[in-house]
């Protein structure tokens, strides 16, 4: 279904056998069939029309943009720099600065060059790796004191054959090193990585010019912003589907990683996050129909992974994931088994809990209501059903519930909530406010739509906190934010993801357009873009921030702010967040917990500062065991501070289990969620002492 700039301006929507190794050595001329054609130089050129009238930012395509441009594209075709030689980027200079009147004119040409040089050094370096293991894998030498560079984004490109030949020969080592460190036999190193690299040779040979021509012209569109892309006729038919996977799928947002394919976040109560195997920055290296043979996707496009992932509702795929805890170093991976399915409405919908507390001498009850998703039923809303479900009205419900509980105050918990309904952040938050903005939408030619909660009334009034992570997105950060501004909340827990954009479809003679043309603003003026909302409190992040979050994808449209929509209010928490904060710090500084998670953090950042891998087996498998000793070390600081066994050695995920039917943990038993619940109650016992004075 094709939709146009009006009606979407506000939507939100949230293997082969081994071949034989090829005796002709590759050509330029192999590669010649690859030329653009008439409806993609049209596209072209709608493209960079749509981009100057429609695009929220309107930068000038000029010589600047061109240099970025080129940048981008040697970026996404060879982002470590290990296929094309420094020759080769000389050659592909004289057009640095031309891509501008490039693209203007149509000219399509000096695109679709430099990537058929490409296919071309892939090829020459796909028959080098095969060519070094019909040698055996037992020649290889791990005595030898070698190491590998694994960060080579910004490494001088190769300045010949000979130097890509000694870097392959070490990638190759590196990748037969990391199989025997995980447990692989050498007969079966040595038929994985001829399968792998033939897989990749077969699949190379089947490049089509629309493979260049979606590579070229994404890599001019994610110049203005990460989420404005091109979408060919195949990816355009399927594009929800494909950049969720949640439509009788896994329910995983996945990107692409240099040559893996990256879990971003999971989709509430879908089969992923059901499974508790599958995290967010995990990578996936292998998936599997049902029962039949594991499949190495290392290399593939986010296409090809995600056609291989998705499948009828019901039926098996099952995930090699290599787990983002894991160093740089480690390959070692799980077997994940996932029966695909819908996400059912229901099974997103807000539930709540009772958090009992003993504080200051007695025990109070909190309400927590979890909120995975911004959701509502349209196809029975506009049925008129008087039943339709959504966040607002279920919230409400849930509401009234904790009131008969007579809870002392209650907590939303937002964690990892990525999004949903405009429209639901809006009329959630006008639960909480008398009336009012809510949110503000800032358009490419300056004009901005205010959403409010035309409805007088609070329904609750009672004390609230919000609590939130990287992970919270989108209609989250719109709610947090004005919840935060209305001063309504307390904001607790960790900064947000920071998606503060909004995209339209436009369909073109030739695939689609996605493009960025208008922008999310608080009632405060403040955009959510880029930074998000920042917690009153923050917590420890469970993750690194520079890998999750807006901020972590190139060429992010910066923060800024506008005229804000409401005037400051007195802000009842600020004269005690200072002291909020100091008991936060004393109560966490030796909570097992808090203390766990910080330290886990400060070891993977200092694991993936480290940019060199030694190629010696002995040093290695020494460091392999430094790693996991440290990590063992965590894990049972943690345990033995709450009364727990000790482990001998860490767990490993039992691939066969199955996940568990319902949580067993109480609210208590989450260290975070009882935090938020403590800071609240900290703050109603300062609030109340000010009172009394």
């Amino acid at each position: 279904m094709k939709r146009s700039l009006a009606s979407t301006a506000l939507a939100l929507v949230l293997g082969f056998s081994a071949l034989p190794l090829a005796a002709k050595t590759t050509s330029a001329a192999d590669w010649e069939y690859l030329q653009p054609d008439r409806e993609q130089v049209i596209a072209s050129l709608n493209v960079v029309e749509l981009l100057k009238r429609h695009h929220y930012n309107k930068p000038p395509l000029n010589d600047e943009r061109s240099v970025q441009i080129y940048d981008n594209y040697l970026k996404s075709l060879d982002p470590a720099r290990s296929y094309f030689t420094a020759a080769d980027i000389a050659e592909f200079n004289r057009w640095r600065t031309q891509f501008d009147d490039l693209l203007k004119n149509g000219d399509l040409e000096p695109g679709f060059a430099i990537y058929r040089r490409h296919v071309q050094r892939l090829q020459e370096r796909l028959e080098f790796a095969l060519a070094e293991l019909g040698k055996g894998i037992d020649k290889i030498d791990f005595d030898l004191d070698e190491s590998l560079e694994v960060d080579r984004e910004n490494a001088p490109w190769a300045s010949d054959r000979a130097e890509l030949d000694e870097l392959w020969r070490k990638r190759l080592k590196d990748e037969v090193l990391r199989l025997k460190i995980a447990g692989k036999e050498n007969k079966d190193i040595q038929e994985l990585l001829t399968k792998r690299y033939n897989n990749q040779l077969a699949r190379l040979k089947q490049t089509r010019g629309e493979d260049v021509f979606q590579t070229y012209i994404n890599a001019f569109a994610t110049t203005y912003d990460p989420h404005t892309t091109y979408l060919s006729p195949d990816n355009a038919e399927n594009f929800d589907i494909n950049m969720s996977l949640s439509l009788e799928g896994i329910g995983a947002v996945l990107q692409s990683d240099n040559e893996h394919v990256k879990v971003v976040r999971l989709v509430p109560a879908g089969p992923a996050e059901k499974s508790k195997q599958i995290a967010p920055a995990d990578k996936i290296v292998g998936v599997a129909q049902g029962n039949g043979e594991m499949v190495d996707v290392i290399g593939w496009r986010l296409d090809e992974v995600v056609k291989l992932i998705r499948g009828p509702k019901g039926s098996t795929v099952r995930l090699e994931v290599v787990p983002a805890s894991n160093p740089p170093s480690d390959m070692t991976s799980k077997v994940v088994t996932i029966v695909r399915e819908a996400v059912k409405l229901e099974e997103q919908a807000a539930k709540k809990k009772v958090l009992t507390l003993a504080h200051e001498g007695r025990d109070y009850k909190l309400g927590v209501i979890e909120i995975p998703a911004f959701y509502l039923d349209f196809k029975a809303f506009r049925a008129g059903d008087p039943d339709y479900k959504s966040t607002t009205r279920d919230v409400k419900r849930l509401l009234n519930e904790l009131k008969e509980e007579k809870v002392d105050g209650v907590v939303i918990d937002l964690r990892n909530n990525g999004g949903g309904s405009l429209q639901e952040a809006t009329e959630l938050t006008g639960l909480f406010i008398e009336q009012g903005p809510t949110v503000l939408v800032r358009n490419a030619d300056g004009r901005v739509d205010v959403l409010a909660d035309e409805n007088t009334g609070t329904y609750y009034t009672g004390p609230l906190a919000v609590l939130v992570n990287r992970l919270s997105a989108s209609a989250s950060e719109i709610f947090a934010g004005a919840m935060q501004d209305y001063h309504r909340a307390l904001i607790l827990g960790g900064q947000t993801f920071g998606k503060g954009t909004v995209q339209t479809i436009q369909p073109l003679n030739h695939g689609e357009l996605k493009l960025t043309l208008a922008k999310f603003y608080r009632v405060s003026g403040q955009s959510t873009q880029h930074q998000g909302v920042i917690p009153d409190i923050l917590y420890p992040d469970v993750m690194d921030t520079k890998d999750i979050g807006e901020s972590a994808l190139p060429a992010a449209l910066p923060w800024d702010s506008i005229r804000p929509a409401i005037k400051p209010e007195l802000d009842p928490f600020k004269p005690f967040l200072a002291e909020l904060k100091a008991r936060h710090d004393q109560r966490t500084a030796n909570d097992p917990d808090f203390v766990f998670t910080r330290d886990r953090l400060t070891l993977a950042k200092k694991l993936m500062a480290e940019t060199q891998v030694s190629l010696n087996e002995s040093k290695r498998r020494a460091q392999q065991s430094s790693i996991e000793a440290k990590q063992l070390l965590l894990e049972n600081n943690r345990r033995q501070a709450k009364g727990e066994e000790p482990l001998k050695e860490l767990k490993k995920e039992d691939e066969d289990a199955l996940p568990l039917e319902a949580d067993e943990s109480t609210p208590e038993d989450d260290a975070y969620l009882a935090e938020s619940g403590r800071i609240l109650l900290d703050y109603l016992g300062l609030n109340a002492s000010l009172a009394k004075h």
